[in-house]
């Protein structure tokens, strides 16, 4: 990016997808902020480390999970302080009260962290800002305010007193930077208004085919969509041994040994690691025997792809809405929070932790921490490892808005 200074923070982090991209494509992390303590610990062991791709981290800040809140009352002097020396601010506040898939509250005390999100950037003033939340996200809410999130947002960062931003969003699907996931996302990246002259062209998103093409051809990812199979072929039970779980009793892992033949995208979701060595979370569920064999006719008898008919749901006793056999030859559904919403496509058995951060795009040296499920009441104060893929942006698209933004700012200075 050459000589343009390039640090980034990252609020509501989760546990480091957007991070982990922004950083493989050449931004420096400063710090992140995550309110849940399991999805901050697999950030931090793999982000607060001696890779290459790692924070900063100042030594005001606690290494610890903290909300936005939590920043903003304990550290004012200390944000104050940063005004000048930080170049973006990358991150999305938790997206359940804008998703079409739930019940769009508006009154959904999770709504209003986005306005603590713009309380930041008016402290800090970096030249950028990418925000990514869901589709949903720029659909107006029934009632009397027809405006949606989106739009009070960018009403927000073009009226600051000091100038503020010009705003671009857009809404991109992950599969069009080689994620194995359709995954429609609302991006939003805004350039601070005083780095525009009235001779600058700067509309990010103007030739985004274009560069979708050519970030997927550098990573020999290029032709088609990336497929179930492309993506998670190699960690099928029939080609390895068994194991037990080294981190949870009574359960099996896939005991991994890579094959000779790789997809390109298994390529590259391997590079960093010697042949010999096992990613972690590749934990196998412990099915009970009527539960298999549901699935194994539910394998023969449904379409793949596509989500269980009620028919179908009936005929099986499911009570769940949403339940998908995976189609080896097409892109996965969009992965979720909930471990049991995908079927395996050959095998009658849910996902490891690890197939569905494949299909996030995850490397394989990236290791999840905490643990792996949980239930009931604690689904409101705990973040198990199936919650953290779910809900992280998936690196390799954020990888590719590094590189977008790289772009952008080589059109400014250079």
């Amino acid at each position: 990016m050459g000589d343009v200074s390039v640090r980034f923070i990252d609020l509501f982090a989760g546990c480091g997808g957007l991070s982990l991209g922004l950083m493989k494509a050449g931004w420096q992390g400063v710090f992140a902020i995550e309110k849940s303590g399991d999805a901050f610990q697999t950030l931090a062991h793999n982000l607060c480390s001696k890779r290459k791709t790692t924070f900063e981290w100042p030594e005001w800040l606690p290494q610890k999970a903290m909300t936005t809140r939590g920043l903003l009352d304990q550290f004012p002097g200390e944000l104050e302080a940063m005004r000048g020396h930080i170049d973006l601010i990358a991150g999305g506040p938790p997206c359940q009260g804008f998703s079409v898939a739930g019940r769009r509250n508006p009154e959904d005390p999770r709504n209003k962290l986005k306005d603590e999100y713009v309380e930041i950037v008016n402290i800090l003033r970096p030249k950028f800002l990418l925000f990514e939340n869901v589709r949903g996200f720029a659909s107006a809410f029934k009632g009397e305010n027809k405006k949606s999130h989106a739009e009070q947002v960018r009403e927000d960062l073009e009226s600051f007193e000091w100038g503020g931003y010009q705003v671009f969003s857009r809404i991109l699907e992950a599969s069009n930077f080689g994620v194995p996931q359709p995954r429609a996302r609302f991006i939003l990246i805004a350039v601070r208004a005083d780095l525009i002259t009235s001779q600058t062209e700067i509309d990010p998103f103007d030739d985004i085919d274009a560069f979708c093409t050519s970030f997927r051809d550098k990573r020999r990812l290029n032709g088609h969509n990336i497929t179930v199979k492309e993506a998670i072929s190699d960690l099928e039970i029939n080609l390895h041994d068994l194991a037990p779980c080294l981190d949870t009793k009574g359960f099996n892992r896939i005991d991994y040994l890579q094959p000779e033949e790789l997809s390109q995208f298994q390529k590259l979701m391997r590079k960093g690691l010697r042949k010999t060595q096992i990613p972690n979370s590749l934990r196998l569920p412990n099915h009970r025997e009527e539960t298999v064999l549901r699935f194994q006719d539910v394998l023969k008898t449904c379409p793949k792809g596509r989500s269980l008919s009620k028919k179908m749901r009936e005929k099986y006793g499911m009570k769940k809405q949403c339940f998908t056999p995976l189609d080896p030859d097409r892109l996965s559904r969009t992965v979720t929070t909930l471990p049991d919403d995908l079927l395996h496509y050959s095998e009658p058995r849910i996902l490891t932790v690890r197939e569905n951060a494949r299909l996030q795009s995850f490397p394989d040296w990236f290791e999840f921490q905490g643990k792996y499920t949980t239930g009931g009441a604690r689904r409101k104060s705990e973040c198990p490892r199936y919650t953290q893929v779910g809900n992280a942006v998936p690196p390799l698209m954020a990888e590719a808005l590094g590189e977008l933004l790289g772009t952008l700012s080589r059109g400014l200075y250079d």
